[in-house]
């Protein structure tokens, strides 16, 4: 029996399209909660980027990709940084002639070191502040020794393997671009950060269900007991699920809830 349920932000709850929440997940969202539904986000996004796309009410947030897990808004139940060795790997390699657009994620800001071709295609595609402007080399060096719960790092997949052994071993890569990736510590994603929130309620993971697009809803997809992939995702991600219901701008998740049950929707 499914007790609580997670979201993915974009390209799941938000359409890279119009850059909105559709009525008819609105109106899931709300018949669910007023079911007794818990109701989660598992999102790659910072907690400040979060808050700023979404004005619904949400019972816990798995955000960095599970690097920093809340319960309600405020309340901190689980927190990694990134081991500051390879911090320090990471800002030699970025003051020479190979550097790659990167942004930091730190516990109260996000700050990007310079813009590029890649950078410059996600801001079309994704609308987030920390995409916005960028700060001299010396204030990103002084962000990135103050901690780091994620990197979002502006290179492509031929890269990665290089450059993840090279320069960040104690980290992993996911990714839903072949513009950028997201990187974390290893040990977290989103199944990890999905176990924490649900220990804080007394739910079982084989109790929840899941919804995602993308490479880093990978591990959350099949984790949980019930998982939906979006027709809008990668052809990976559909095969790891349980379901594949339509994209986020034909109405996919109140298609999938209404499948298995859980809503009436016309």
């Amino acid at each position: 029996m499914i007790k609580a349920l997670f979201f993915d932000i974009d390209g799941t709850l938000l359409s890279f399209a119009r850059h909105t929440i559709p009525s008819s997940t609105r109106q899931a969202l709300e018949e669910l909660r007023r079911q007794g539904y818990k109701l989660f986000i598992a999102s790659g996004r910072h907690p400040l980027d979060v808050f700023s796309v979404l004005d619904l009410p949400f019972d816990g947030y798995v955000t960095l990709n599970g690097g920093c897990c809340l319960r309600g808004r405020e309340e901190v139940v689980f927190r990694r940084t990134i081991d500051p060795a390879d911090i320090e790997r990471l800002i030699e390699w970025e003051s020479g002639p190979e550097a790659f657009a990167c942004v930091l994620a730190g516990d109260r800001r996000l700050t990007l070191n310079f813009v590029d071709e890649r950078v410059t295609r996600v801001r079309e595609l994704v609308r987030s502040d920390h995409l916005a402007g960028v700060v001299p080399f010396e204030t990103w060096c002084e962000a990135a020794r103050e901690g780091v719960l994620q990197l979002i790092a502006f290179f492509g997949p031929e890269q990665e393997e290089r450059l993840m052994e090279e320069l960040l071993p104690h980290c992993r890569a996911m990714r839903w671009s072949p513009l950028f990736a997201d990187v974390v510590p290893e040990g977290v994603n989103k199944a990890e950060g999905i176990d924490r929130l649900l220990a804080c309620f007394g739910i079982g993971a084989d109790e929840a269900m899941a919804f995602g697009d993308g490479g880093n809803d990978l591990a959350m997809l099949r984790h949980v007991g019930l998982s939906v992939a979006m027709g809008n995702a990668a052809p990976e991600v559909k095969r790891a699920a349980d379901y594949v219901t339509t994209s986020v701008d034909d109405h996919g998740i109140a298609r999938a809830l209404r499948h298995f049950g859980l809503i009436e929707w016309r």
